[in-house]
């Protein structure tokens, strides 16, 4: 049965310390948490190693990963992560795409593709940002935009390797301090599309293996609204989880919500 991810990333965030007060309260909740949810946590490098450890030594039931990974094993790329040196940290997910390093790191669908397929040669599991633009939605573009990033991401994949990517749509206009959540209609007419596009490429069995992923300002009062609907698999969260009863508060909304389902 797929689970129900619920997630974060702290971007250029937190110090050691903070990170492991973030963990000593997660300790307290998360392993009382349904089975059907599955929390991770995207921390800052310097911080990844530790977080990871303090997680696995609590038994807390939460995944780890990085924010970024260049697609080679080794070589002369000054201040990039190898897919080893992620493995090596004990992380996990490896998130990419984000439209933060499209816009200001040259990140392309080209090296997002390059970076799916070298994840996955090494066990970890790609998490893949793809957005639109406020210009996007203006125009009517945005499934369109979004549906060629997510295919060029999963382009040369098998319909098993397929499954193992995670796909978070994260509208650019929705992200940041000023961004304005997406409703839950807007998220779900996006993820029907993606849904549509994925059933295609793989056949509907794999297009819902799929975990697609809302995230845009999420919080917690909208969690619930766009976790129920049919086709948004989880949520990947910003600064309303950047504090660790934030993100506690999240999880047992959505747990909540799911007990009610039954």
């Amino acid at each position: 049965m797929k689970k129900t991810l619920i997630g974060t990333s702290w971007k250029m965030n937190k110090t050691l310390s903070e990170a492991s007060e973030f963990c000593q309260i997660l300790e307290k909740f998360v392993p009382s948490l349904s089975d059907n949810i599955q929390p991770f946590i995207i921390p800052s490098f310097t911080c990844v190693r530790d977080v990871t450890r303090m997680i696995s030594q609590s038994n807390t039931r939460c995944l780890t990963g990085v924010q970024n990974m260049h697609y080679e094993d080794a070589g002369a790329f000054t201040g990039e992560i190898s897919p080893l040196m992620v493995k090596d940290t004990g992380a996990y997910l490896v998130e990419m795409g984000h439209s933060e390093r499209r816009e200001f790191f040259g990140e392309t669908d080209l090296t997002v593709n390059k970076k799916v397929a070298a994840a996955l040669k090494h066990g970890l599991r790609p998490l893949v940002c793809i957005g639109d633009s406020a210009q996007d939605m203006a125009w009517g573009t945005s499934a369109e935009t979004v549906i060629k990033q997510m295919k060029a991401a999963l382009s040369g994949l098998s319909a098993k390797q397929a499954e193992q990517v995670i796909v978070a749509y994260e509208p650019i206009w929705a992200i940041g301090e000023q961004g304005k959540p997406a409703t839950p209609e807007q998220a779900e007419y996006i993820h029907v599309r993606l849904r549509q596009a994925l059933v295609e490429l793989y056949g509907s069995d794999s297009a819902n293996n799929i975990s697609l992923l809302y995230g845009g300002s999420v919080n917690p009062q909208n969690a619930v609204p766009l976790i129920s609907r049919p086709d948004i698999d989880g949520l990947f969260i910003g600064r309303s989880a950047w504090q660790a009863e934030g993100f506690c508060q999240i999880l047992k909304l959505v747990e909540q919500y799911q007990a009610t389902q039954k």
